[in-house]
């Protein structure tokens, strides 16, 4: 039997696509950068072509491919591309005072709001039911809609008792039919019942979006005729099935600074350490513990909405290798010329000044075959004032990410250049070989997982991990991990304020190697999606 030990990793970035290869002991033995494209499925075509043909013959050693895209933070940015959601909220009357979508962009809200409702249902925090499900009214409420692409399912404190969103579920399903998709909120976010509300309305708006991806992808591979099974990368390290991805797109948003994360990991050989991802767009900063990303116990921003689903704990800056200098200032602007670097900057003929210009005019970047044109004094000091700036903000920013503890800080991207040798306050700087493309090194070498929280008084602490350790293993098994293989490797427990007894939430995370799921169904079995 031929070897199928290769993988691939993808990652998509603001300027450009990375694709690298690694065989089963995690060596990079192709890798490519392309820039992304406008509609970002050409910048994945040219990757995945460009390193299949430095295969070669090899090409048939391809088993797994794993993307980490920006597809879905782009259609929330964007307001683009979103499905129309039913919003569905089981809560009164204790909830009423707050709508949902409370807080939200006019123009995201307008884009993927169907219509709204709060019904009765919930449960306080012993479990105790608020009220019960009216499933007369959650039919009339979706038969005043004009058009409905999904519905999003949110309750009281539905992470530790799931049992209304799984019910009203059925309802939606029995009246709809099956094929509408429903995204339950217990699946999706954490307790806080806006913020999680919030996360599933996104989840929901952006099926279309993972649907037209995942056809993407394989369209890609089967284009070039691979027998190879695909993944997505997930926000906080791991990986997941397509049919997952499909299910949980939101999961998608944060996933390229996580794969840089752990690529740092991987080709620093750190398990603890600081990581700068420095692209041509941002520079990302995040911090490694025991080998993945550190998570935000914070609520989190997307596209302006709060929400409080798992993102890695991640500072950006507007710092990158296309970020444009404004020569009569000397400083760096809020702005990049992103993939359009290769025409648009000095070095490559254009007629932007950007940070890239600035390394080059002060000979710490050589770029083959290119080269500056004549300057003027008021262009070099300009460029070279720009530079120092760019270095000082990420200096700042390395520091707020250390909390003066000296680690190691690991250097990555294309745009490393930007990041002097000697900064203060950590212990040593690493770069890695390969680490332009170290965000697609940490998609082909990611696990699959999953997670599950639950809520249960002090002393039933015991039972509580085992059920969140249950429920979060299955979940891996579902993002694609080996059942045989699969293990907790994360537990933590967060006391529960203003409750009548002690009570604390148990959060649990279990990752695994892939397993071997057979051949990933191709575009045209995918399931079509029309509006009811």
């Amino acid at each position: 039997m031929s070897r199928r030990d290769l993988s691939v990793g993808i990652d998509v970035g603001g300027t450009n696509t990375d694709a690298v290869v690694l065989d089963d002991e995690r060596r990079v033995i192709a890798w490519t950068k392309q820039p992304t494209t406008a509609d970002v499925t050409g910048g994945i075509r040219a990757s995945l072509s460009d390193v299949l043909g430095q295969l070669g013959e090899e090409r048939h050693r391809v088993s797994r491919i794993m993307l980490g895209t920006t597809h879905a933070t782009n259609a929330i940015v964007r307001r683009r591309d979103l499905s129309r959601v039913a919003v569905l909220r089981l809560g009164a009357p204790a909830s009423t005072a707050y709508p949902p979508l409370v807080g939200w962009p006019s123009a995201l809200r307008e884009a993927a709001l169907a219509g709204s409702a709060v019904l009765p249902g919930g449960h306080l925090v012993d479990g105790y039911p608020i009220g019960r499900i009216d499933a007369d009214g959650i039919r009339r409420f979706l038969d005043g809609l004009e058009r409905i692409d999904a519905v999003a399912i949110s309750g009281i404190f539905s992470p530790s008792f799931p049992d209304q969103e799984l019910e009203a579920e059925a309802i939606v399903h029995q009246h709809l039919g099956v094929d509408v998709p429903v995204s339950l909120s217990h699946d999706i976010g954490e307790l806080g019942l806006l913020e999680r509300e919030n996360a599933t309305v996104l989840n929901a708006s952006l099926y279309g979006v993972a649907r037209d991806v995942t056809r993407a992808l394989l369209t890609a591979v089967d284009e070039e005729r691979l027998d190879a099974e695909t993944f997505f990368a997930q926000n906080d390290g791991t990986l997941m099935a397509v049919e997952y991805a499909a299910r949980y797109p939101v999961l998608t948003i944060g996933s390229g600074p996580a794969n840089s994360i752990r690529g740092a990991a991987a080709l620093s050989g750190l398990d603890g350490a600081i990581v700068v991802d420095v692209g041509g767009t941002t520079s990302d900063l995040g911090v490694l513990v025991d080998g993945f990303p550190r998570e935000s116990t914070m609520p989190r921003e997307i596209g302006g909405v709060r929400t409080n689903f798992r993102m890695p704990d991640v500072l950006s800056i507007g710092i990158g290798g296309g970020t444009i200098v404004d020569l009569d200032a000397g400083v760096p602007v809020p702005d990049s010329v992103g993939y359009r670097l290769t025409s648009e900057a000095l070095v490559f003929g254009g007629t932007t000044a950007t940070l890239t210009d600035a390394a080059v005019a002060a000979a710490e970047l050589e770029i083959p075959g290119r080269s500056l044109p004549p300057l003027d004094n008021a262009t070099r000091r300009g460029l070279s004032s720009a530079l120092a700036r760019a270095r000082e903000r990420i200096e700042a920013a390395v520091e707020r990410m250390s909390l003066g503890r000296g680690l190691p800080l690991v250097v990555v991207g294309g745009g490393g250049f930007l990041v002097p040798d000697d900064l203060p306050g950590v212990a040593t700087v690493h770069r890695p070989e390969q680490a332009g493309v170290a965000n697609a090194v940490g998609a082909a070498i990611a696990l699959a997982g999953g997670r599950a929280d639950q809520f249960a008084d002090l002393a039933d602490r015991a039972a509580a991990t085992e059920a969140a350790s249950a429920a979060a293993l299955d979940r891996a098994i579902q993002a694609g991990a080996d059942p045989l293989h699969v293990a907790v490797v994360d537990v933590q427990e967060t006391p529960v304020s203003y409750t009548t007894k002690p009570a604390l939430r148990v959060s649990v995370k279990a990752a695994g190697p892939l397993a071997s799921i057979g051949r990933a169904p191709s575009p045209h079995h995918l399931p079509e999606r029309e509006a009811s």
